[in-house]
């Protein structure tokens, strides 16, 4: 599990059109890495939105944003072009980058317990530290408060 403070995971995934990518090919920037459980449903696609609708603002932060699910390229470029997405997303299908930042956890609906992806959000600063985490995400307002921090990281 990565907490605040710790170093960014040098995890692989599979980003936009399928290139691998990983946290270190950020080093010198700001990123946010934003886990949700699944393209095109509810509570992800207005986060998705959210995150989008503040895009710009993001890049004049100097921050990179990711969204990572378990979805595939395929479905990740399906979800970017229905919704007009301008944030990155990133496949984890294997969920070891799940596993390495403690977003795979145990979830409970109507008293039946799986697996699952849990919403959280990393914002990792210029030198590779993770320097806030935001667990069990609720949507609202939560795209704002990321932005908020990223501004004063400076």
């Amino acid at each position: 599990m990565v907490n605040e403070g710790d170093p960014v995971p040098d995890v692989a995934m599979a980003g936009p059109e399928g290139k691998a990518i990983s946290p270190h090919d950020f080093r010198g920037q700001k990123l946010v890495l934003y886990f949700y459980p699944k393209d095109d449903t509810s509570g992800c696609t207005a986060e998705a939105q959210a995150f989008t609708a503040l895009a710009e603002d993001f890049e004049k932060a100097g921050t990179w944003v990711i969204g990572i699910s378990k979805d595939d390229a395929k479905s990740h470029a399906k979800f970017t072009s229905k919704y007009g997405l301008k944030v990155s997303l990133a496949s984890d299908p294997d969920g070891s980058v799940c596993e390495a930042f403690g977003t795979w956890v145990e979830k409970s609906i109507y008293g039946r317990k799986y697996m699952g992806i849990e919403r959280a959000t990393f914002l990792v600063d210029r030198d590779g530290v993770v320097k806030k985490v935001w667990r069990k995400v609720k949507v609202t307002g939560h795209a704002e408060e990321v932005l908020e921090a990223a501004r004063e990281l400076g």
